[in-house]
């Protein structure tokens, strides 16, 4: 897949998504609706897809920057980090992105913003610190083609749904348990009850067929991102070391969480584990593939 095809593809693929988000959260919201015969659900699913298609499609990055602490810098903060970017984006075409830093001495970086033209990049102090230039040149090109990919706004718009279906999931289980509105006679009584079971077994199995689409997407932009980064710079060493340091350094990221340890170059919240530590099964739930995957495969690019 040539970059351009993959831009393409994922400009695509945020499109189909926002429209399959609204029409499987609508979709989920009725069945919910029905089971329970209270359509004040579905008015719910159309509000909680809306609000939060917006709420994630125009302020997401605002959000992400705050819960992470990150400070904007300025160029005589900072004029080697600078330096290196502006390179990168002279030689890629991409407009300059807004530069922040996370005060907290665990290496790692992510990137953020809709599109290109609102785009940001957060390095951790210690990111800084441990790596040297090439490595960090590396990092920022693996970052820079996220933005550049429309990577964000098609894992932003993913999350969106995953958090939604589970969100309204989670709605009708309570309301299920604490009250499940009028019943309905005869005949039709018996559709709620088909309904209704429908309806657990969406409740149930949704979340977590949302959720491992959401993890699978994520894990395939991290392999992307780390070749057309290497094909940024012409050196995947670069970014083959700065993921051998991070790796190597099993200090958690303070400010991370679950809902945005998928955004990080590698995963924030715990030790890394090796690819053969952990079963196929349980792989399906990391976020990110394993970092010794990521770099054997860089290393074969050099």
């Amino acid at each position: 897949m040539t970059t351009y095809t993959q831009i393409d593809s994922n400009k695509r693929r945020s499109f189909a998504l926002l429209t399959s988000f609204l029409l499987v959260v609508i979709l989920v919201g009725w069945v919910f609706s029905e089971a329970l015969n209270n359509p004040l659900i579905l008015y719910i699913a159309v509000a909680v897809a809306v609000t939060q298609a917006l709420i994630g499609y125009y302020a997401g990055d605002k959000v992400t920057l705050a819960i992470s602490r990150a400070k904007e810098i300025k160029k005589e903060d900072n004029p080697n980090l600078y330096n290196i970017i502006e390179n990168l984006t002279i030689t890629t075409g991409l407009p300059m992105p807004r530069i922040y830093i996370i005060e907290d001495t665990a290496p790692n970086a992510f990137a953020t913003g809709r599109d290109p033209q609102h785009s940001s990049i957060v390095f951790t102090r210690g990111i800084l610190e441990k790596l040297d230039k090439n490595e960090i040149q590396g990092v920022a090109a693996h970052e820079l083609s996220h933005i550049k990919n429309y990577d964000i706004r098609l894992m932003t718009l993913t999350v969106i749904l995953a958090g939604s279906i589970v969100l309204l999931s989670d709605l009708f289980l309570r309301w299920t348990i604490w009250g499940r509105g009028g019943d309905r006679e005869g005949g039709d009584n018996q559709l709620q009850i088909i309904f209704l079971v429908i309806g657990v077994i969406l409740a149930l199995l949704a979340p977590l067929i949302a959720t491992l689409i959401k993890l699978a997407i994520s894990r395939k932009r991290e392999y992307l991102a780390d070749a057309d980064g290497a094909l940024m710079t012409r050196y995947p060493e670069g970014l083959a070391g700065a993921l051998k340091k991070i790796a190597a350094d099993t200090e958690p990221l303070e400010v991370a969480n679950k809902a945005t340890a998928h955004l990080y170059i590698a995963n924030p919240l715990k030790e890394h584990k090796g690819k053969n530590s952990r079963g196929w099964f349980a792989g399906l739930f990391e976020t990110h593939p394993p970092i010794e995957d990521r770099i054997q495969k860089l290393e074969q690019m050099a």
